[in-house]
């Protein structure tokens, strides 16, 4: 199977043309003033013409009220709300409720106890995205390029549907990849030159490297076929 990749914190047409054009299954934007990431409705809104239905786009916030969300849901017409800060599982079903939209929550992990907090959420997000917590001092919940544990994950249950995030660039995806099995990913500063700025070298060596991942697992699952 493909792995889906989400290419997150877009700004510029020049980077959502590029990262759809490489195969990008998710265009992500950031609505959270604190972030280098951060663009306003109207401009995502105007972006996300370019790749409407050749990608899905994807609107993140971080505890965003209502308000919030309005003006963001009628600038842009998403595909998914992503909700990256603590919003309750009653919050989640409440979003869910008012915009009739998927949703993708991400959770923060640093250790095994972290993947207990999805418990709640099971049955309520559509999706879970793994993000490593964020470094003291950090005031970003995601975007951050830290990665956290990815054996973690072998305690998961198989039937959690879920992306994974976390510092991911073409020097680590596939590690990443060959630990987790992962089958959607997400990066966002690990394409880029400076915080906030996409790279579209970058952006295609991460497309490679996750190409060259997925050719070594189907070759390692062919051997171990035969060997049976």
């Amino acid at each position: 199977m493909k792995t889906e990749v989400k290419i997150c914190g877009l700004k510029t047409a020049e980077a959502v043309d590029r990262a759809v054009a490489l195969g990008a299954r998710y265009t992500g934007f950031i609505f959270f003033p604190k972030s280098p990431r951060n663009i306003e409705p109207d401009d995502a809104g105007r972006l996300a013409e370019r790749i409407r239905g050749k990608a899905k786009i994807v609107a993140v916030t971080v505890d965003a009220d209502n308000d919030d969300l309005d003006e963001i849901v009628s600038a842009l017409s998403p595909d998914i709300l992503q909700l990256h800060g603590n919003e309750s599982p009653e919050r989640v079903l409440n979003v869910k409720a008012v915009y009739g939209l998927p949703v993708i929550k991400a959770l923060s992990i640093r250790e095994a106890d972290d993947l207990r907090r999805i418990e709640p959420y099971i049955g309520i997000a559509d999706r879970f995205l793994f993000d490593a917590k964020p470094p003291k001092g950090s005031d970003l919940p995601g975007g951050n390029g830290v990665s956290f544990d990815w054996k973690l994950l072998h305690a998961l249950d198989e039937s959690v549907d879920y992306m994974l995030s976390g510092g991911l660039n073409a020097e680590n995806i596939g590690e990443a990849l060959a630990l987790t099995g992962a089958k959607a990913i997400d990066t966002s500063s690990g394409v880029e030159s400076a915080p906030g700025v996409k790279d579209l070298g970058r952006m295609e060596e991460f497309f490679e490297a996750v190409s060259r991942a997925q050719a070594d697992m189907a070759g390692a699952k062919t051997l171990a076929g035969r060997s049976k």
